[in-house]
């Protein structure tokens, strides 16, 4: 397919499609060749082109694009943009809404407009050709694959429409010129996809009892999951509810997840996160790792799953591994490497060096350093006894994520290397999966939507025992803060607690407005103009490729 204001790769099938996890969570290997013109002929080969799709999404993180969580922690309050002092502003221009900064980066997201675009193509073809595909009278599979594909689909529209508002919408394959719909028209979709998914996938398709191989296929429950947090949003973000989903259904939706789903919290908040809860275990001159973490790790010899199973806490990972390379294939944590400091490895926390980005705001440090999640979300540079390469670094804080950073050994050694995993490359081997939706996030959902404690205080005495919160909206928002913090979901719940994310524009000039910092080692403070932000209602740029390629079809977003 080569649309005129779309860039795209081709038809839904690529040779050597990879889903890794898809039937085990370490398999690494080549699923098949596809085409289209033996993509949908029957179940099996339905169940490929439903990689295919899954394929799809994951590169939506795992290409060269920003990408839905760089985009989140640049443009939220809790990091600035940071990463190098000679480097292009090009990230910086996210961070503060300000296309001044580096005029030339008209195009940010044109690479993630393309992935995003290829993926929903390959989930359009699967859907249309639904009643083309001899199913073998298996009704059940039939629901469950569509039911995918569905969600998929919906997951990439609900990125596209939070990312850029009105959107092109296209729910068939097609060549067609269009100019963007209307988000209401967009959401409709969303919201139809995911309560299709939500009533066709069978509870039972993929038991929680055998996630070790089902991790990152989309569940009934997933997709309930996913069907409230697109309701808070769009309903947040535009001041009024959709005809395509009314609270009851969202908190309907939500009620099951928590009733029926079987999920359950860690008992160690940190054991989510490998880099929050894993030491040195070299010994002998071999590399090991100390860990407790809950989910998908190499040991030095073969793939662990937690301390045995992974996490009841994930409710839908989006699978990452090590076979990422330059030829074509991409399913690496390719955003980790920007979490790690410049330059340097700061092996006594066993964080990898990286780019730079997403130094930690000193109005973040202020506000959470004394709940125990913070060394789970953070690293001190000072507590560390780490000395950053300052004359190289741009708005050094002191302080990094440190939830999906890069890993190294005690000695400096990178873990890629250590293990000789895959390309052994600083830039894309990196296996930890990235959660998407995990049970915390439910809970708190489930007591904004039912007006009721229960699940807020759920999370918060995991951290806190034996201490209860009241309902309220403020303390939902503030536990929701530290507790997701650093994964790529507070900048969109900032853009939903006011319309037009009236709120968002507050909060980060409140924090990143004269915050200090310094430059190539020497002292400086940070702007954010609220104006810039509002401008913009929090929304990104269209790409300049996709409006030229339009004919001007696709107009861009005000403020840009």
């Amino acid at each position: 397919m080569n649309t005129k204001h779309i860039l795209m790769m081709g038809a839904l099938a690529v040779s050597a499609l990879t889903f890794t996890s898809c039937d085990d969570f370490f398999d690494t290997s080549s699923k098949t060749d596809l085409n289209t013109e033996t993509a949908y002929s029957n179940l099996e080969s339905a169940e490929m082109a439903l990689i295919g799709c899954y394929d799809g999404w994951q590169r939506t993180i795992s290409d060269a694009g920003v990408g839905m969580y760089l985009l989140a922690e640049f443009a939220s309050e809790q990091a600035l943009g940071g990463l190098g002092l000679s480097d292009a502003k090009n990230n910086n221009v996210i961070d503060q809404f300000n296309l001044g900064i580096a005029p030339s980066y008209n195009d940010l997201f044109n690479t993630d407009w393309v992935n995003y675009y290829n993926a929903i193509y390959r989930c359009n073809q699967l859907i249309t050709q639904e009643a083309n595909i001899n199913w073998g009278g298996d009704t059940a599979a039939q629901g469950r694959v569509i039911g995918e594909a569905r969600a998929i689909r919906g997951i990439l529209y609900f990125d596209l429409a939070r990312m850029f508002g009105d959107v092109p919408l296209l729910t068939a394959p097609s060549e067609d010129n269009i100019p963007r719909s209307a988000a209401s028209e967009v959401y409709q979709v969303i919201f139809d996809d995911l309560k299709f998914a939500a009533e066709n996938i069978p509870a039972d398709a993929y038991p929680l009892e055998n996630r070790n191989s089902n991790d990152g296929r989309i569940t009934k429950y997933a997709a309930e999951a996913l069907l409230a947090r697109a309701y808070l949003y769009y309903t947040g973000y535009y001041g009024a509810e959709h005809a395509g989903c009314t609270k009851a259904e969202a908190v309907a939706a939500i009620n099951d997840v928590v009733e029926n789903g079987g999920y359950e919290l860690e008992a160690n908040y940190a054991d989510f996160w490998m880099p929050s809860c894993t030491t040195d275990g070299s010994s002998g001159g071999e590399y090991g790792w100390n860990t407790t973490y809950a989910g998908k790790w190499y040991d030095g010899s073969t793939w662990q799953a937690g301390q045995g199973s992974l996490s009841k806490e994930i409710v839908l990972n989006l699978k990452m591994n090590t076979t990422h390379d330059y030829n074509g294939n991409g399913d690496g944590l390719t955003f980790s490497v920007y979490l790690g400091p410049r330059n340097k490895c700061a092996t006594s926390v066993c964080i990898a060096s990286g780019w730079g980005a997403c130094p930690v705001t000193q109005a973040f440090v202020d506000q959470y350093e004394e709940d125990p999640r913070f060394s789970a979300c953070v690293w001190s540079c000072d507590e560390a006894g780490f000395e950053a390469d300052l004359t190289d670094t741009y708005e050094y804080t002191g302080y990094y994520t440190r939830k999906y950073a890069p890993m190294c050994f005690a000695d400096g050694t990178r873990q890629e290397v250590g293990f000789q995993l895959g390309e052994q490359h600083m830039n894309i081997t990196y296996y930890q999966d990235y959660t998407i939706m995990r049970y915390a996030d439910v809970l708190l959902m489930h007591s904004e939507l039912n007006g009721t404690a229960d699940g807020l205080n759920a999370v918060h005495q995991r951290v806190y025992p034996g201490e209860s919160l009241t309902y309220s909206l403020e303390n939902i928002r503030n536990e929701r803060a530290i507790e997701l913090a650093f994964e790529g979901v507070h900048y969109w719940d900032l853009m939903r607690y006011e319309k037009d994310g009236a709120y968002a524009a507050r909060v980060i000039a409140a924090a990143q407005n004269g915050a200090q910092v310094t430059n190539g080692g020497v002292a400086a403070t940070t702007t954010f103009t609220e104006s810039n932000f509002t401008s913009k209602k929090g929304l990104m740029q269209i790409p300049n490729t996709q409006i030229t390629l339009s004919g001007s079809v696709l107009t861009q977003n005000a403020g840009w």
